[in-house]
C-alpha cells in the first residue's frame, strides 16, 4: 500500500491546457531542497518540463531555500532533473514534436518518503475553450444547487 502525501498541486494548468496524458516520474534534488518540501515551500504555477539530450529537466520550479540549510542551500529556481526510463523519453520526444503540445508538472507529493512528480503532456486551451469550461462549471453548480434545494422539500 503506497502512502502519498500531497506538497503541491499546479491548479493553473488544469485551467490553462488540456490534459492528454499523465506520467509519474521521480525527480532529482538536494538535501536541503527535499527539507523545503516537506514544509510545503514550493510554487508549480510558471513550471515546465523540457526534453534536452535525452534527459527531461523541470525549470522554473521555485523551491524556497531551507531556512537551516546555509551554504548547503540551491538556487530555488534551478533546473531539476526527472527520473525516467529511455523508452518514456524516447516517447515523449515524439509526442512534445508534434505542434502544441508541451511537458507541465500538475503534482509534487511523497509517495514512500520519496518525492515523485507527476508531469502531463498537455495542448493548450484557446480563451473561448476556457470560458466554455468556466460556462459548463458554472451550469453544473447551479443544477447540483437546485437538486438540493428540490430534494430538501
Amino acid at each position: 500500500m503506497d502512502s502519498i502525501k500531497l506538497i503541491s498541486q499546479n491548479k493553473k494548468a488544469w485551467h490553462d491546457y488540456f490534459i492528454i496524458e499523465t506520467i509519474e516520474c521521480g525527480i532529482s534534488l538536494a538535501g536541503t531542497e527535499v527539507k523545503s518540501l516537506r514544509e510545503g515551500k514550493v510554487n508549480l504555477k510558471e513550471a515546465y518540463a523540457q526534453i534536452q539530450n535525452g534527459e527531461v529537466f523541470v525549470k522554473q520550479m521555485h523551491i524556497s531555500p531551507f531556512e537551516k540549510g546555509n551554504i548547503f542551500n540551491k538556487d530555488p529556481l534551478r533546473e531539476r532533473k526527472l527520473l525516467l526510463h529511455k523508452s518514456e523519453i524516447r516517447r515523449l520526444i515524439g509526442q512534445t514534436k508534434e505542434k502544441g503540445f508541451s511537458l507541465v508538472p500538475t503534482k509534487l507529493y511523497f509517495k514512500n518518503s520519496k518525492v515523485k512528480i507527476e508531469i502531463a503532456l498537455v495542448k493548450g486551451k484557446k480563451d473561448y475553450d476556457k470560458r466554455e469550461a468556466i460556462a459548463k462549471k458554472d451550469a453544473d453548480r447551479s443544477m447540483d444547487r437546485k437538486i438540493k434545494e428540490f430534494n430538501q422539500r
